[in-house]
């Protein structure tokens, strides 16, 4: 259980920088922030996912505003919203006694004198299907207790505004239908029908984006409560008579949420096992799929194999996992995995998924002895080999020294594929050294797949040897190693090699996967201490302070985001192939390194771990604050997987 009291949540610029998020297992959500403000355009109540497209969302219910009548007759609300122009009304936030996150669900109490009203909210596991109680936990007498329903229907990404007409709302006994796309159901339904104007998210306007919106009051449920005594309202996608109780759902979604930690060695790790439960979610044709962030990534194959042990692996979720890549190995093509951007558009346009596949693969296979799954890709596995020794999209294929080199105009093939407008920031085009560590721990990884199995290895083991002494020969800054031990032979590595510009020694936390990746070209060898200068307390920068384009703060609007992207700015993810480096130096050590991840937890996206940070301190978290790869990696080292 987490808690903040009425300091945190009575103080905007404390408790509306906290987010709660309670997924639903198909991309939808609900989300918001410890005080109540929505500080975001995508925090709601109910945001649905399109049925097998998890980027595709829709915000529909954005708020049940409380408003309570006391025995004395005096009415009091509860709800907090911020307007444009700065004013904050209603301010309930400030009549916040405490929010807890129990079993990873949201708990919210306000106290008025002797009345405590008590709000508790969860999501039906694999449909957009909100319950939301509302109890009064105490009070002199009966009180009543209205919840007014703001509602609209657009695109996540997007604003609805009044130059418009207002959301359509058909009438029923118990709720109403909004738009003909979603049900709100609960007591006492009475239409108002009203724009509330200029709702202000301060969240988008610091992200340089529009920040104003309208919603529009569809109506307010009602009930005369007595202490002890709740009122339950439902919303979920689709206009069918589907209510489960608002109850029944929160204690449903309880009860999976322990069942899913019963294991865990402490709240820390409760804490990441549900995080990462909640990227998760049900995908195309019926396999699953794992979300890159919320509240606005999809499924990118590229951060789903990437997360792919910590996410499946380390929670034992293997059946899942297996079907998953699966459904990801039919979408190889020219020996490149599918990168299914936010769009809804596949593309294949990255060099290193296929190659995080191919770890994730052997992985899975090493961890679980799945024989089966092994045979059934091993095809498709030397499929890409093959394509990458005739060359592919992009540029992308196997040089003559065993290397692969990738790179075309206008196109970042990289993780680090930031761009403004059409111009990569950081293009990379050459040899990157995390690809070529990838290249190579992928080809070892077929190699053992195929003596498992029993099958001849053909060519494979003399390109291995040639691409492992290529790398040993051009990536070592100031040339070979004469020696594998030893911290005097222990030199960086260049970032890229044989690019346009030649060879590029900036300090990037890229070449840490040639000393991580279990079969990894310097695995087992000593880092060096050059390294330790890019670890910050969430992780290591993107690039190391000194170097020309350090960038230390992830600010401004998209351009100026976007243009510092992988210019300094912390990745948690990368604290797995930073301590899988290290792994030679005692394990105790691990510990001491997710310290500051582990605080972070309840610093920003509450009981997860955020995208990015900036790189000079205080490190201020930034991008999306519940992130997959992020949660992955520290969930897998914690666990000691891999």
């Amino acid at each position: 259980m987490v808690m903040f009291g009425a300091q945190v949540c009575g103080d905007l610029s404390a408790g509306a920088a906290r987010e709660w998020l309670v997924p639903d297992g198909t991309g939808g959500y609900a989300m918001g922030t410890v005080s109540g403000l929505r500080t975001r355009r995508y925090h709601g109540l109910l945001v649905a996912a399109e049925p097998g497209q998890p980027s595709r969302r829709h915000l529909a219910l954005a708020a049940l505003d409380p408003v309570v009548t006391l025995p004395s007759r005096a009415q009091v609300e509860l709800a907090v919203h911020e307007w444009a122009g700065g004013a904050i009304s209603p301010a309930g936030h400030t009549l916040l006694e405490r929010f807890d996150l129990i079993d990873g669900l949201p708990r919210w109490r306000w106290r008025i004198g002797p009345v405590v009203i008590e709000r508790e909210l969860a999501m039906v596991h694999g449909r957009a299907h909100l319950g939301v109680v509302h109890r009064v936990v105490s009070a002199p007498g009966p009180v009543t207790l209205s919840l007014k329903a703001l509602v609209t229907w657009r695109d996540a990404h997007g604003e609805r505004t009044a130059a418009g007409p207002p959301p359509v709302v058909e009438a029923h006994g118990t709720g109403a239908v909004v738009e003909g796309s979603f049900r709100l159901r609960g007591p006492g339904f009475e239409q108002i029908s009203q724009w509330y104007r200029d709702a202000h998210a301060r969240v988008e306007s610091d992200r340089g984006l529009p920040a104003s919106e309208d919603l529009w009051c569809a109506g307010r449920f009602t009930q005369t409560l007595e202490p002890g005594e709740a009122i339950a309202v439902e919303a979920w996608a689709g206009t069918g008579d589907d209510a489960r109780g608002a109850e029944w759902i929160v204690e449903r979604a309880r009860r999976r949420n322990r069942s899913l930690t019963h294991d865990a060695s402490d709240a820390t790790d409760a804490a990441l096992v549900l995080a990462a439960d909640a990227f998760v979610v049900g995908g195309t044709a019926g396999a699953p799929d794992v979300v890159a962030g919320y509240p606005w990534f999809g499924a990118w194959s590229r951060d789903t194999m990437t997360a792919y042990e910590g996410l499946f692996l380390a929670t034992g979720w293997y059946d899942e996992g297996r079907e998953l890549l699966r459904s990801y190995a039919a979408t190889l093509d020219g020996g490149m995995l599918a990168n299914t951007a936010d769009t809804g558009q596949t593309e294949h346009n990255t060099v290193d998924a296929t190659l995080w596949f191919l770890h994730a693969i052997e992985r899975h296979v090493d961890g679980t002895g799945d024989d089966d799954l092994a045979a059934e890709v091993l095809p498709a596995l030397d499929e890409v080999v093959a394509a990458h020794l005739r060359g592919t999209r992009y540029g992308i294929r196997a040089d003559g020294d065993g290397l692969i080199t990738q790179g075309a105009p206008g196109v970042a093939l990289t993780w680090m594929d930031a761009r403004v407008g059409e111009i990569p920031i950081t293009p990379r085009a050459g040899k990157p050294v995390e690809v070529n560590a990838l290249w190579i721990n992928g080809l070892v990884a077929i190699i053992a797949l195929k003596e498992r199995l029993g099958q001849d290895s053909g060519a494979l083991p003399a390109l291995l040897d040639r691409a492992r002494a290529s790398f040993e020969r051009r990536f070592p800054i100031g040339g070979p190693l004469h020696s594998a031990t030893g911290l005097q032979d222990a030199r960086p590595l260049y970032d890229v090699v044989d690019g346009p510009a030649g060879d590029d020694p900036a300090l990037r936390p890229n070449q840490l996967l040639a000393w991580s990746l279990p079969r990894g070209p310097m695995r087992g060898q000593a880092v060096p201490p050059a390294l330790s200068s890019l670890i910050t307390p969430l992780g290591p920068r993107s690039l190391a302070v000194g170097e020309a384009a350090y960038a230390g703060a992830h600010a401004g609007g998209p351009t100026e985001r976007d243009a510092v992207y992988h210019q300094g700015t912390v990745w948690p993810w990368m604290i797995g192939p930073y301590a899988d480096a290290h792994s030679a130096e005692s394990a105790k050590n691990h510990g001491v390194l997710l310290e500051g991840i582990e605080a972070h937890l309840w610093e920003w996206g509450v009981g997860s771990v955020s995208e990015t940070a900036d790189g000079d301190a205080p490190h201020r978290a930034t991008g999306c604050p519940f992130q997959a790869w992020s949660v992955a990696e520290v969930l897998r080292v914690r666990r000691n997987v891999g």
